[in-house]
């Protein structure tokens, strides 16, 4: 069961063609394709700039084992639904309708829409090499727990750290947010709860979404640095605007921002 968030069906979207699969596991097994991003491949070595994984026998480690057992509580709230909701990351700028101030309609984004498809490449090439190097097991795999999607074999062998779908929404979050100055506060408010949801899931630890957030950070810093890239925020930043004067504005969103507002844990 969903919770009825401020969408229509039509109004997330439509970058299934993009690689990023369900349950993240394309940013820890996708390859990309030299090019094909904002940034030359390797540019930008995360590896090098976020803290190690935490290990058995350290605070962190322990501090992951506790925040995960606790919202496990979470199962079948309303937040447990926003977290499931949250799965499906192809769907992301439908996620920020509240935040937005208005219901996305694709047809009339398209600027929006080839910036995401271009930049999943640098998203993916970021979360590889730490996922690869630290190989994290998810927290599901260390302590019992429900999770909110199928504990998959795909899943279990997609490592935990950093978290994908926080690098993403925290960078997309980052974008929107200089695209529409005037609604940066609620995007990036959505955009920190679009990554607690994967605690809410328990698919991933908080030390790996934390970890998504610096990623996120990172690679926007580093996005800035190309041309293309500032030349296709502003084009977002205008198609953002003309949308918005003929959008419909989002329904059913105290509930939402009731759950943003609250840490899950």
């Amino acid at each position: 069961m969903r919770f009825k968030l401020a969408l229509a069906a039509g109004a997330a979207l439509a970058i299934a063609a993009s690689g990023l699969a369900v349950s993240g596991m394309a940013f820890a097994r996708q390859e990309t394709p030299a090019q094909k991003g904002y940034l030359p491949p390797g540019a930008l070595d995360t590896s090098k700039i976020l803290p190690p994984a935490p290990k058995e026998g350290e605070a962190r480690y322990e501090n992951d084992r506790k925040i995960f057992l606790a919202t496990r509580g979470l199962k079948d709230t309303p937040r447990w639904t926003l977290a499931q909701n949250d799965v499906d990351e192809r769907k992301i700028i439908g996620d920020f309708a509240c935040a937005l101030g208005f219901t996305p309609d694709p047809q009339k984004l398209p600027k929006t829409t080839a910036l995401l498809m271009k930049l999943r490449f640098d998203v993916i090439d970021a979360v590889n090499k730490p996922k690869d190097l630290y190989q994290r097991k998810r927290p599901y795999l260390i302590d019992e727990g429900p999770i909110c999607v199928d504990k998959t074999d795909g899943l279990a062998q997609s490592p935990d750290y950093p978290s994908g779908h926080t690098t993403w929404g925290w960078t997309v979050g980052l974008i929107l947010a200089e695209a529409d100055p005037a609604h940066a506060t609620p995007i990036l408010a959505r955009a920190r709860a679009f990554g607690e949801s994967r605690l809410v899931c328990g698919v991933h630890n908080n030390s790996a979404v934390e970890a998504g957030r610096t990623n996120g950070a990172a690679l926007v810093a580093a996005l800035h640095g190309s041309k293309a890239f500032r030349d296709d925020v502003d084009g977002v930043r205008e198609e953002i605007a003309e949308a918005r004067k003929a959008a419909t504005a989002p329904a059913q969103c105290d509930a939402e921002s009731a759950l943003v507002a609250k840490s899950p844990y």
